[in-house]
């Protein structure tokens, strides 16, 4: 498998334009099909995934199922191969990426026997077989090693307003959405209807408004705090636009940002 030598244009509601390689017509493989069925067994045995509750989308985000004397649990590897990714996937590469997740699986030896009994016999041959060709990169992406992570749709690939999903914004700033107090809210907008982030500056109880700017619209004009001196590129997105230790990313406790963000508290 390779990547052919045209490519198409692909957009969305923030201005931002990207050339992506076209590749052959999608299609879902047996394995896929045989990962995603023990994903969606697997994820309703868990009781404490941290994106629940579903329904769920099959992320190809390099997770890996084990097993313990308490259940099933959803680790994530260093790498996880989008299914698009891999027309440019070394396979001398994505073995040591197999290596791993033979020695987190070794650890947990109740983990082969439990995709067995889920009727998952591809398990024990896909850890032990080297990757050195591209049907077995193609094969090893849609197995339950790296197609395995279970996302509720917005988290997956939500755009915000609506929710902000790991294929548009930066995954350390998703993630602070998922552990966050119910009672700050970390994705805001300003006066235009932009979205922002922003996190508080102190400890929780402090009595201290203001907030730090991680990330702007890059037709906000809060992006101008973010970027500093001189012309915005409005090209960008809105991960680009990320807050430096600067002061200028600090906003007071009036800012009508740090306002709707602590809104819900008295």
């Amino acid at each position: 498998m390779h990547s052919p030598e045209r490519g198409h244009p692909e957009h969305e509601d923030f201005p931002w334009t990207i050339s992506v390689a076209d590749h052959p017509p999608r299609t879902e493989s047996s394995q896929y099909r045989a990962s995603r069925k023990l994903m969606v067994k697997l994820v309703g045995t868990t009781g404490d995934w941290a994106f629940s509750p579903g329904p769920y989308q099959d992320h190809h985000g390099g997770g890996v199922w084990v097993k313990d004397g308490d259940g099933w649990l959803c680790l994530l590897l260093p790498l996880g191969i989008e299914w698009s990714a891999q027309f440019c996937a070394d396979p001398s590469k994505v073995d040591r990426i197999r290596r791993c997740a033979a020695r987190v699986v070794g650890a947990f030896p109740d983990t082969l026997p439990g995709y067995e009994s889920f009727g998952y016999d591809d398990g024990q041959r896909l850890l032990d077989t080297p990757i050195e060709t591209a049907e077995q990169v193609a094969e090893w992406t849609d197995s339950i090693f790296n197609a395995s992570v279970p996302l509720p749709a917005g988290t997956h690939s939500g755009v915000l307003p609506k929710a902000a999903g790991y294929h548009h914004y930066p995954k350390p700033i998703v993630d602070i959405d998922h552990f966050r107090y119910d009672d700050f809210e970390l994705f805001v907008t300003d006066d235009r209807g932009f979205p922002a982030a922003v996190v508080p500056i102190s400890p929780r109880g402090s009595g201290d408004g203001r907030v730090r700017l991680l990330a702007a619209h890059p037709s906000s004009p809060y992006a101008e705090r973010l970027a500093g001196p001189g012309p915005v590129d409005r090209t960008v997105r809105i991960e680009e636009l990320q807050a430096t230790d600067g002061e200028g990313a600090v906003l007071s406790a009036d800012d009508l940002l740090a306002q709707r963000a602590f809104r819900q508290q008295t």
